[in-house]
């Protein structure tokens, strides 16, 4: 199973590829963690915004595997702790699809995208800025597996 982090925005600080790389790197062979960038539309004082986060969804549309499981990562999804995710990790596992996690552009994903996902998940009713979840949902996924393989890492 390939997880797919799937994102709007380029360019990234220097801390948000480390921090990114540090945890993706940590993951399994066989869960192998891959970063798609998306670059993001030009946003102007006068841009149609709905019209540029569709356009953004489509291109995450475009750059998702044939037949994986979407994932979109959105304030109004669920909340997970950590063990609970570990659970979702272990039946993704289990499915054998690859996993396309979504994570939308400054106006976040449209009604349409987050329809067509089959989990809207919630990182935390905080909000964060977008380069920030990238190493926050690496962070997790090596977090679920620490957890799935009795390692040291994830205490409670």
């Amino acid at each position: 199973m390939r997880i797919h982090l799937i994102a709007i925005g380029q360019r990234m600080p220097a801390w948000v590829r480390d921090g990114y790389a540090e945890y993706a790197t940590r993951l399994p062979p066989e869960a192998e963690l891959r970063l798609i960038e998306i670059p993001a539309e030009k946003r102007t004082r006068k841009a149609n915004l709905s019209r540029i986060a569709e356009s953004e969804a489509e291109r995450l549309r475009m750059a998702t595997p044939a037949k994986a499981r979407v994932i979109a990562l959105d304030g109004r999804g669920r909340l997970l702790d950590t063990p609970a995710l570990a659970g979702r990790v272990a039946q993704w596992m289990q499915d054998g699809r690859d996993v396309a996690l979504w994570v939308g552009g400054p106006e976040g994903l449209t009604d349409r995208a987050r329809k067509e996902a089959e989990f809207l998940w919630s990182l935390s009713p905080l909000t964060f800025p977008h380069p920030l979840v990238r190493v926050i949902v690496a962070e997790q996924l090596y977090r679920a597996f620490s957890i799935m393989r009795n390692h040291p890492y994830h205490r409670d």
